[in-house]
């Protein structure tokens, strides 16, 4: 049986490097899911940071869509996924998504909401279907001012539902704050 941890914080909180201490002390058997894009120098720097940071028999996935469909090869060559991070995965998805939210109407909104937790329900879902270790990382968007505008204000409320979807899937949920790792779940 899986087992699913969820970690969430703000920005440059130590949540990846929590949840990689996690993964490390478990077994050498791990892949990693990088969700991120690397568009630009700032981006590609953080990645190279990253990279550096983890250990090297490490396999690294670069993906962000259907990311379950590759769950089952991962489980017959690993024992532990770290995914990082789930916030770049909705990003990612809504942008690919054929759909200019500044000028979209709810229903439209709405359907690239059910199409991004489509992906989330289905990860887990076949996450659940091994023995893997798997660790999650997210920002907790929710602790700030609402957003001043539309496009922000779509991306905060789905992250949001997302999160808390997740959150009640898994068996234990930790909150980093300034590299202190809080167990609020299991």
């Amino acid at each position: 049986m899986s087992n699913i941890i969820l970690v969430t914080g703000g920005a440059r909180s130590g949540k990846s490097n929590f949840a990689e201490s996690l993964c490390k002390s478990r077994n050498n058997k791990t892949a990693y899911i990088a969700t991120s894009i690397p568009f630009d120098e700032e981006m590609k720097d953080r990645v190279r940071k990253h990279k550096e940071s983890r250990p090297q028999n490490w396999t690294t996935y670069e993906i962000y869509k259907d990311i379950y469909s590759i769950v089952k090869e991962i489980a017959n060559n690993h024992k532990t996924i770290i995914l990082d991070c789930v916030t770049l995965l909705v990003n990612n998805l809504m942008f690919s998504y054929d759909i200019d939210v500044d000028d979209a109407n709810s229903n439209q909104i709405n359907q690239l909401e059910i199409y991004i937790k489509d992906q989330v329900i289905k990860l887990l879902e076949e996450t659940k279907k091994t023995d893997l270790y798997v660790v999650l990382v997210t920002n907790e968007l929710g602790m700030g001012i609402v957003p001043g505008n539309k496009l922000s204000r779509v991306y905060s409320d789905i992250v949001g539902r997302v999160n808390q979807y997740i959150a009640s899937q898994s068996d234990e949920v930790y909150f980093v704050v300034s590299s202190i790792p809080m167990k609020i779940k299991g």
